[in-house]
């Protein structure tokens, strides 16, 4: 191609170098000519030659640039450009000794540009240097950090301009389509978006471009673990943790992913290791108590969450973990602590709040072990006040799913179904509300030497909240159609899939194990829809005793419709109401134990539990508190303990003050423990508080 006349007011050389420039991306066998032709003109000329090499890797012909950098390099080694080209057709060539040789140069040169880092990093893997290509990922992490375009984006996210942010990145990453820094940042910005499917995307795209991107893998830790892929995240925290730069926080989420999969002792093992060498960490402290209390190891839990508050008398947190071991006594000196601790947080701002309301509940039981009950109940409403503002819960729209379910899951839809699901008889669903007496319940069928205890269990609500987002995107227009339209091939794939996400749990070769989780009792129709073999147990505790005790309750997560005795009250209704509309569309479905009577006989109760179950009598089941699995709930001190009746009628030290309780409850009260005769009313909406 001929070359076009230069402009007047330039040397001919410069505006062709120029023009050829413009025709890499374009058309490099266009640029390869005019530089070709330029050198024949100009033999030497260094811009030229780089500008062809440029061009032959861009054709798919790296070797060949290769051949021609190796000589320009000699010459020109103190040139980034140069360089750079070096390293990439090098690379692209597959003779990493020389790729690595040219970007360690150039990155000595220039340690504040990410990419060579990055490039470097890879071909650092190619060689099999893993420890040096990791630290040249955090090389060039640190580099990125002072890039002025990655900071305006992460600047625009942090102020909340989601779709600024997103558009700048979108922008970069068709410039540098592997941008490690860019990449992560993106996945942040659709999880702020609630988009957590591309936010894992993202994620794993700049861990799998740059495996050494430290602070990439700790956040898609997170991300897996709130996607509930466990396994997945153990995998990734293993990585982390060998990590060349040592950070007591890789140890930390590696512990807490092992928490979460139940291997607790390995958990406390980090714990210990980490405070061995750092013992003024309050944080590590709290945590060393919690996995000792699920241990039933509760003198040294004690005296972890002493040693955490100590030395943090703020941290809140750690003074409810004390109060809610349910048998430690919190005394003068503990109030009079915590009360000073909660003066010196008011007013309360955005990163305190936390701990002032767990301090307004830690005050709450301490008062309540004192038997004043006025201050204890003062405390606790102060406590659930404060946390109602922090959650989110709409009471009338929770009412409405709820019926909503009740009217698909009827008897002759569930006729209509026909055979489908997954037969695996393994789970024993335990449903009802938190503070129901279901941990009992827990521990004592998980003393049979035929059923295995796990914990509460997430992957039934998982299936459940994806089959509504199907709704919610508008695939189908309501959440029967959706029902309805699962075949029987879906049916048996979703049990499937709920039997293979469980398994990780199952440590021991029992046939049967339980899955703890309350909230379950939304999903008891998709449960025999399925996983038509599985045994599902309604443990039910008086309303008003149930209801209290998990209104004074801060729980670590979930359970929003605690923090307002009308909304728990409500909540309380629904689950009565559709429980009942399950027994009447597939009676004997649902097996009921009632608290209070498993509490007066325990025996007659358990043999009625276990015969319902199909599971011979065994006494170790009576012995349950012999039992030393480890236990995660709040109940987990109580059930390492015989039954005892002192806490059935407790509600009735605070009758003064529990009156919008009683009357979002209504007749469920009266009715109890069956439900009361206008169950399809208040499904219907007929029935208002």
């Amino acid at each position: 191609m001929p070359l076009s006349p230069p402009a007047p007011e330039a040397p001919p050389l410069q505006v062709s170098l120029g023009e050829i420039a413009a025709r890499l991306e374009t058309d490099p066998a266009a640029a390869l000519a005019q530089a070709d032709a330029l050198l024949r003109r100009q033999p030497g000329a260094p811009q030229a030659a780089l500008l062809a090499c440029q061009a032959l890797r861009r054709l798919g012909r790296a070797q060949a640039a290769l051949v021609r950098l190796v000589p320009l390099a000699r010459e020109h080694a103190r040139v980034p450009a140069v360089l750079w080209e070096l390293a990439q057709a090098a690379d692209e060539a597959g003779d990493t000794v020389r790729a690595i040789a040219a970007l360690e140069a150039l990155t000595a040169q220039q340690p504040g540009v990410a990419e060579g880092w990055f490039l470097l990093a890879k071909s650092l893997r190619h060689a099999d240097r893993r420890i040096d290509a990791w630290r040249a990922d955090l090389a060039g992490v640190r580099a990125a950090s002072q890039d002025r375009e990655l900071l305006q984006a992460a600047i625009a996210m942090k102020d909340g301009q989601l779709e600024a942010s997103e558009a700048l990145l979108e922008a970069r990453l068709a410039r540098l389509p592997n941008d490690p820094p860019a990449l992560r940042l993106r996945g942040e910005v659709r999880w702020r978006l609630g988009d957590m499917t591309a936010a894992l995307d993202w994620v794993e795209r700049a861990v799998a471009v740059a495996p050494g991107f430290d602070l990439a893998r700790d956040f898609l830790i997170r991300l897996l673990v709130q996607s509930n892929r466990l396994p997945e995240a153990l995998e990734h925290a293993e990585v982390l943790a060998d990590s060349p730069v040592k950070s007591p926080g890789h140890g930390l989420i590696r512990a807490s992913v092992l928490v979460r999969l139940g291997f607790q002792d390995q958990a406390r093992m980090i714990y210990e290791a980490l405070l061995a060498q750092h013992p003024d960490q309050p944080q590590v402290w709290q945590n060393l108590g919690h996995v000792l209390k699920t241990l039933g190891r509760q003198a040294e839990a004690v005296d972890a969450y002493r040693a955490a508050v100590r030395r943090q008398p703020t941290m809140g947190e750690a003074w409810w973990s004390l109060a809610n071991l349910k048998t430690v006594h919190l005394g003068p000196d503990d109030v009079a602590a915590m009360t000073a601790a909660l003066a010196s947080l008011q007013p309360p701002t955005d990163d305190t709040r936390e701990d002032v309301f767990h301090l307004h509940f830690s005050l709450g039981k301490a008062f309540e072990d004192a038997n004043d009950y006025a201050a204890s109940f003062q405390h606790y409403e102060a406590g659930n006040r404060l946390r109602r503002t922090m959650i989110l819960h709409d009471a009338a729209a929770f009412s409405a799913e709820v019926a909503a379910t009740a009217r698909t899951f009827t008897g002759p839809f569930i006729a209509a179904q026909g055979p489908g699901g997954c037969p695996a008889p393994d789970p024993i669903f335990v449903v009802g509300l938190p503070r129901s007496g279901s941990t009992l319940v827990e521990q004592i069928l998980a003393s049979h030497s035929q059923v295995e205890g796990t914990m509460e269990l997430p992957e039934m609500m998982v299936i459940a909240s994806r089959l509504q987002g199907r709704v919610d995107q508008g695939e189908f227009p309501d959440f029967p159609t959706m029902v309805a339209a699962l075949s029987a091939a879906d049916r048996t794939r979703l049990g499937e899939e709920y039997i293979e996400r469980t398994r990780i749990h199952r440590k021991t070769d029992r046939p049967l194990f339980i899955d703890k989780m309350p909230n379950n009792w939304q999903h008891v129709g998709l449960i025999r829809t399925i996983l038509p073999n599985a045994k599902i147990v309604d443990a039910r505790r008086h309303p008003l005793g149930c209801c209290f005790s998990g209104w004074k309750q801060h729980f670590a997560r979930g359970q929003a419709f605690s923090y307002d005795l009308a909304d728990i009250g409500r909540y309380y209704r629904d689950y009565v109401a559709l429980m009942a509309a399950y027994d009447e569309a597939a009676p004997g479905a649902v097996r009921r134990v009632i608290y209070e009577p498993m509490v007066a006989d325990t025996e007659a109760e358990v043999r009625r539990l276990l015969d319902g179950l199909g599971l011979p009598f065994e006494p170790a089941c009576l012995e349950f508190y012999k039992n030393d699995r480890a236990v995660r709930t709040a109940s987990s001190e109580q059930v390492r303990r015989p039954i005892f009746a002192d806490g059935v009628d407790h509600w009735k030290n605070y009758a003064a003050w529990l009156g919008p309780l009683v009357d979002a409850l209504g007749p469920v009260v009266a009715a109890y423990p069956d439900p009361p005769a206008d169950w399809r009313a208040w499904l219907a909406g007929e029935e208002k508080i």
